[in-house]
């Protein structure tokens, strides 16, 4: 058992979270919603969110990727340790994380990956998107977390009824912006807002009161024939604050 990965070698998961453009959607996608989310004051608890906005949603999304390609008592250990970070804050704040605001993290790993691979590559059949829920429905029953869905079809409805109740523009969702902006600057700033309309669900977007037309649409074309002559990595470094181009080149495992 120690020997076997978290994920099979041929998974689609690993494809996904293979390649630095596909996490910088996901990023981009949840970036967007835990803005929203009305558990977002936990993130604020510590101060770290605020602080460095870019960071902690790079982290959580690594530590996802870490997961994914890790041996299996390994990906095991991070699980556990994740869940005794969360258990550490909790203690702090004299309260419980709500095991609604548990699954929200968790379906948004789940339906960003889809979201992304789709927009960059292609459209999943049912079986891959099954496989991404089982991925991660994986790790949140090694946490512990209480009410998951039993199958893709059942998350499903379980992530239209998590986006209808538990999202909620909060100043905490205005603070947020006014951070992505600070610490990407303006036309990076642009880049994520256009990227966000173009990967996000409607309730999402609606709630950001965010029009559904984006001009990074229009690049995709040229972004993904980019990938043939092997200049998209210079596109990436156009849109990346330099503190970060290191970090996303080392995302980079599929397809290279």
């Amino acid at each position: 058992m120690g020997n076997e990965h978290f994920t099979s070698e041929d998974s689609i998961v690993r494809q996904i979270w293979g390649k630095s453009d596909t996490i910088l959607f996901i990023f981009a996608g949840a970036s967007a919603e835990f803005a929203l989310n009305k558990a977002v004051d936990w993130l604020y608890f510590t101060g770290k969110l605020p602080a460095d906005p870019l960071g902690r949603l790079f982290s959580t999304v690594a530590y996802a990727r870490q997961i994914v390609f890790a041996k299996a008592e390994a990906a095991n250990r991070a699980i556990d340790a994740m869940a005794a970070i969360h258990s550490a804050v909790e203690a702090n704040r004299g309260m419980r994380i709500p095991d609604w605001a548990y699954r929200d993290v968790l379906f948004m790993l789940i339906d960003y990956s889809i979201r992304s691979f789709e927009v960059l590559e292609r459209p999943l059949t049912i079986a891959e998107k099954q496989e991404v829920f089982d991925v991660f429905n994986r790790v949140g029953t090694r946490m512990g977390l209480k009410g998951l869905p039993e199958d893709f079809a059942a998350w499903e409805i379980m992530r239209s009824e998590h986006l209808r109740e538990n999202l909620r523009h909060s100043a905490y969702t205005d603070d947020l912006f006014k951070q992505y902006r600070k610490h990407l600057g303006l036309v990076r700033f642009q880049i994520l807002r256009d990227v966000q309309i173009l990967i996000a669900p409607p309730e999402v977007l609606q709630s950001l009161s965010r029009q559904k037309t984006s001009f990074v649409k229009q690049l995709l074309a040229f972004y993904k024939s980019s990938r043939l002559i092997h200049i998209d990595g210079l596109l990436r470094d156009m849109i990346l604050p330099s503190k970060y181009k290191t970090e996303i080149k080392s995302l980079n495992i599929a397809g290279r």
